[in-house]
């Protein structure tokens, strides 16, 4: 009955079928819970809810009363609860389907019984419990020696990827997806076993630092590797050079290493490749941009937020010439070829590693694949010129906000109709530069749902050769909740407004913001203080999802000095909104933040009680 227009709940009496194998009732409109009565089906060997709204947790018995199970799919719901520890007892699982879904908590399934699992997805769900051993039941799936798709991508994992994962069917796993979520340490060398492996997608983690020498084995293959499209890296902090064994990907078509710390000169090798899209933004790269192959297309390549050290290029993207002065210290001498081959060598495969091989071809339905092919969304890269005609010459009809450092516009980005917001630095503001820096920096190392999301950066000048830089982010239809709670004249209209913010409305605001600065606090890998906290800085989308932003004072807090120390700097922060001790003289801290949300919660009372000042 799957693929059909069905709605309502699923009827009791399908639990009389005793002797059922197959309930496919996917790709309906199904709501509400799971009747008892079916999970008691032991015959059941194909068992597909895929792609409906159902709801609930799955009974913690259910691996002893269906037995048989082969295939077993509850993709798409909105399932929630833990994954049920019985599972490991229906042995003859093939398919293992609960993406997208809210299951939570610890895995604790022992994988080690399934033999014949060919397929085992649970990315896009809570999964995660912050236990040292939450990432143990790894060890289980070196059993399954037919294994060959295994993702866990977009979860709350936390924790060094465990060795155990190069034990995983060396001749049979195929794809490997575990990006988005919370792993750090060094990639374990044992992935460089995995011989069959064509997809391995880890963005969005905090590893860091070497690629594994074992991966010293494929060389003498990469220029067999004629199907390898994607290489995608970004978003971690791998650092050194482009190793030259990327010059024989003869097929490649995309390749992303954005968000990293890697440096050096950028390879002129990359202008042979048959690349379509080149992101190397956000590194530490210098020295002459080539020109030729990808890098004569402008739009097809991103070099934004790499510390002003690069020159020459094409005239579209706005680099400096590179000076006599550049090119003496752009020539490398034979000593230091001798080290960057050393390096190089050193790195050996540094592509399987990075080696993401994103097959995107079309078909019903969700797959893992589908999170590998969402990846591959390279920064959009901007000029001055395409900035300012998104926003009509940056006129004031489109302004939608201002702040201590530079002024906010809507705009639609020409190549797609993207509403974007467009935060425009006034630099002649003194300390507008280290604003727009301290904010890129923050940026690049946030991602939650309660965060303002980041289009693109944009560094270089006008038409009158004046320094510009801009940030770009995802248009909030909604606003601020500043201009919520302070709509300016009064009108009928905005009061109207006003008044239809409803109390449930504010509790989840409240809720949104908790989530962001706890994640900022106690979340990411090097925790952030948001220092500037108010009801401007909260944007809401066109669901009233409370999103953070304006990071312009974030401070990492490895970088913040002994809080109950004195410093001689001026209140960080907005006065009123900022905590006490800060006017005393106070280093920033963690408890600074708590106290402006205290503050935005007092006024977000207020305002319910008063819903028009």
């Amino acid at each position: 009955m799957a693929s059909n227009l069905l709605g309502g709940n699923i009827p009791d009496s399908l639990g009389q079928l005793k002797k059922l194998t197959t309930l496919a009732i996917g790709r309906n409109n199904l709501s509400g819970v799971v009747p008892p009565p079916i999970y008691n089906l032991s015959s059941l060997v194909n068992f597909s809810l895929s792609e409906n709204q159902l709801e609930g947790s799955l009974p913690p018995y259910l691996g002893l009363t269906l037995p048989r199970l082969q295939v077993f799919q509850t993709s798409n719901n909105s399932f929630g609860g833990s994954v049920p520890v019985s599972l490991s007892n229906a042995s003859k699982l093939q398919h293992i389907e609960m993406e997208d879904n809210e299951f939570s908590r610890k895995l604790s399934v022992d994988f080690g019984d399934m033999q014949h699992l060919q397929w085992l997805s649970l990315n896009n769900n809570n999964l995660g419990s912050r236990e040292g051993d939450e990432m143990s039941f790894i060890d289980s799936l070196a059993n399954c020696s037919n294994l060959r798709t295994f993702s866990i991508a977009e979860n709350q994992f936390r924790g060094p990827l465990p060795h155990s994962i190069g034990n995983l069917s060396s001749t049979k796993l195929q794809r490997l997806f575990v990006g988005g979520n919370k792993l750090y340490g060094t990639i374990p060398s044992g992935i460089g076993g995995l011989l069959n492996l064509t997809l391995l997608c880890m963005p969005f983690n905090n590893f860091s630092g070497t690629i594994p020498e074992e991966l010293g084995e494929i060389p003498s293959q990469l220029s067999l590797c004629s199907s390898l499209e994607y290489l995608v890296m970004d978003g971690n902090a791998f650092q050194g050079f482009i190793p030259a064994s990327l010059s024989s990907l003869r097929g490649i078509r995309i390749i992303d290493l954005s968000l990293n710390n890697l440096s050096g000169q950028i390879p002129k090798f990359l202008e042979t490749l048959p690349l379509e899209n080149l992101n190397l933004s956000f590194n530490n790269f210098e020295g002459e941009v080539p020109s030729k192959g990808v890098f004569a297309n402008a739009s097809a390549i991103s070099l934004v937020g790499n510390s002003g050290r690069l020159c020459g290029g094409i005239v579209e993207l706005h680099w400096l010439k590179c000076t006599s002065k550049n090119a003496k210290k752009e020539r490398i001498s034979p000593r230091t070829k001798i080290l960057i081959s050393i390096a190089s060598g050193l790195s050996g495969l540094t592509v399987m590693s990075l080696f993401i091989f994103c097959w995107l071809r079309k078909r019903r339905g969700k797959q893992p694949s589908d999170y590998g092919s969402r990846l591959i969304k390279p920064l959009l890269n901007v000029s001055y010129d395409r900035l300012r005609k998104a926003s009509d010459g940056f006129c004031s009809t489109n302004l939608i906000g201002a702040g201590s450092f530079g002024s906010v516009f809507k705009g639609i980005l020409d190549e797609d109709g993207t509403i974007a917001a467009i935060k425009v630095l006034n630099l002649q503001r003194p300390g507008a530069s280290k604003s727009f820096m301290a904010e890129c920096k923050a940026l690049r190392n946030i991602r939650h749902r309660n965060l303002v999301k980041v289009i693109t950066s944009c560094s270089s000048s006008d038409f009158q050769g004046n320094d510009f830089k801009a940030i770009v982010y995802k248009y909030m239809p909604n606003g601020s909740l500043d201009k919520w709670f302070h709509p300016g004249p009064k009108t009928e209209e905005k009061q109207h407004e006003i008044q239809n913010l409803t109390l449930l409305q504010r509790i989840n605001i409240a809720i949104d913001v908790a989530s962001a600065i706890d994640y900022l606090h106690y979340c990411c890998h090097e925790p952030i203080l948001h220092c500037d906290l108010k009801p401007s800085n909260v944007l809401l989308d066109d669901d009233m999802t409370a999103h953070v932003g304006d990071f312009g004072l974030a401070k990492f807090l490895s970088e913040v000095s002994n809080p109950n120390q004195s410093s001689s700097i001026g209140v960080r922060g907005t006065i009123g909104y900022a905590a006490p001790e800060y006017g005393l003289g106070s280093g920033v801290s963690t408890n600074g933040d708590v106290y402006s949300y205290g503050i935005l919660l007092l006024e977000m009372v207020e305002k319910a009680h008063r819903p028009y000042v």
